[in-house]
């Protein structure tokens, strides 16, 4: 072979090798920038209550304002929210309430399903509520008691009339939870075990806003009213509404057909089981959040005051709550929040 050929076979040689290092190079780079970011947007459960919507949004703002991260919603009930974060479909749950379906919830936890990052706040309560004057009157508006001796759920079918059916007037009307809760399954169980079919009908309202309406539309005519509703809520915020009180809980009587009271509920904050690895950055923020029952229900009844969205009761709350949740983040996050609001 000559000289000339040699040298122009040693260029292309050492040409292509020079390709193949470069490609190699820029491969790894690239495999090395998507894995230092594996998760862009942040996937939120809304299991249908205004108070997972309010943490949602004020989670989403700091995620997308602070961390640079997307967010986005897949609305739900209880059961389907429980079962996406534990497929991995929904990253952060943010307002569980667990004693709802405790067994699922504590085994998905030992299965290693779901991460459990924080406690929301756990100073809440949920059955059936009546407005305060049906019990008390209000002389204020000029309201007699109407049921003086209504204190717990057995006593309601001796006050059947007082809450006629509209659709059905020879039976009473109590307002259920909204389908596809558990609170529901819980509801229509108590309605048969205590009796209460026979003197009342079980009306299901088809969402929490039309709950909530026939509820404030009875009190603002001062009319009696009976049905399922929870706190912290703008409606429990704005209004004076008297929980029904049950059997003390006990595990006996909660596995025997929901008899007794709901269990003293933590509303936590929990995960699906990848996210620490993919955005560890999120679950050390999500770890610090913690809230109450009475600033959810301060806020829920600033939205309802002011007509006010999510994202902008979310904003009002991290512009007055600053000392709260700034401690949640660290400092450079919180200044881009606080600039970008």
């Amino acid at each position: 072979m000559s000289s000339k050929k040699s040298l122009a076979m040693i260029l292309v040689i050492a040409l292509a090798a020079g390709i193949m290092l470069l490609t190699t190079a820029c491969s790894s780079g690239e495999e090395q920038a998507t894995d230092s970011k594996t998760k862009e947007t942040i996937i939120f459960a809304d299991a249908g209550w205004d108070s997972i919507r309010l943490h949602n949004e004020i989670a989403g703002i700091i995620l997308r304002e602070g961390y640079g991260y997307k967010t986005d919603v897949i609305p739900g009930g209880e059961p389907s929210s429980l079962m996406g974060i534990s497929t991995g479909d929904i990253d952060v749950y943010m307002e569980i309430w667990t004693g709802n379906d405790i067994d699922n919830y504590n085994k998905l936890l030992a299965d290693g399903d779901i991460i459990e990052l924080a406690l929301n706040f756990d100073d809440n309560a949920q059955g059936l509520y009546v407005p305060t004057y049906v019990i008390e009157g209000d002389p204020d508006r000029g309201i007699e008691p109407m049921a003086p001796d209504l204190k717990t759920i057995h006593d309601l079918p001796q006050y059947w009339e007082l809450f006629k059916d509209p659709e059905q007037t020879s039976k009473g009307r109590i307002y259920g939870s909204i389908p596809g809760w558990f609170a529901d399954e819980v509801l229509q169980a108590k309605y048969e075990n205590y009796g209460l079919n026979e003197t009342f009908n079980y009306f299901q309202p088809g969402s929490d806003t039309a709950l909530a309406a026939s509820m404030t539309k009875a009190i603002e005519a001062g009319e009696p009213w009976v049905g399922y509703y929870w706190e912290p809520t703008w409606i429990s915020g704005m209004y004076d509404i008297t929980l029904l009180e049950d059997e003390p809980y006990s595990d006996e009587l909660w596995s025997d057909g929901f008899r007794c009271e709901y269990p003293s509920q933590r509303l936590t904050i929990a995960v699906q089981n990848q996210l620490p690895d993919q955005a560890p950055d999120v679950t050390e923020f999500l770890s610090n959040y913690q809230t109450s029952s009475a600033l959810v229900g301060e806020a829920l009844a600033y939205m309802q005051d002011n007509g006010a969205t999510n994202e902008e009761t979310a904003v009002w709350f991290l512009k007055e709550k600053e000392a709260l949740w700034t401690a949640w983040v660290p400092a450079e996050v919180a200044e881009k929040v606080k600039e970008a609001i």
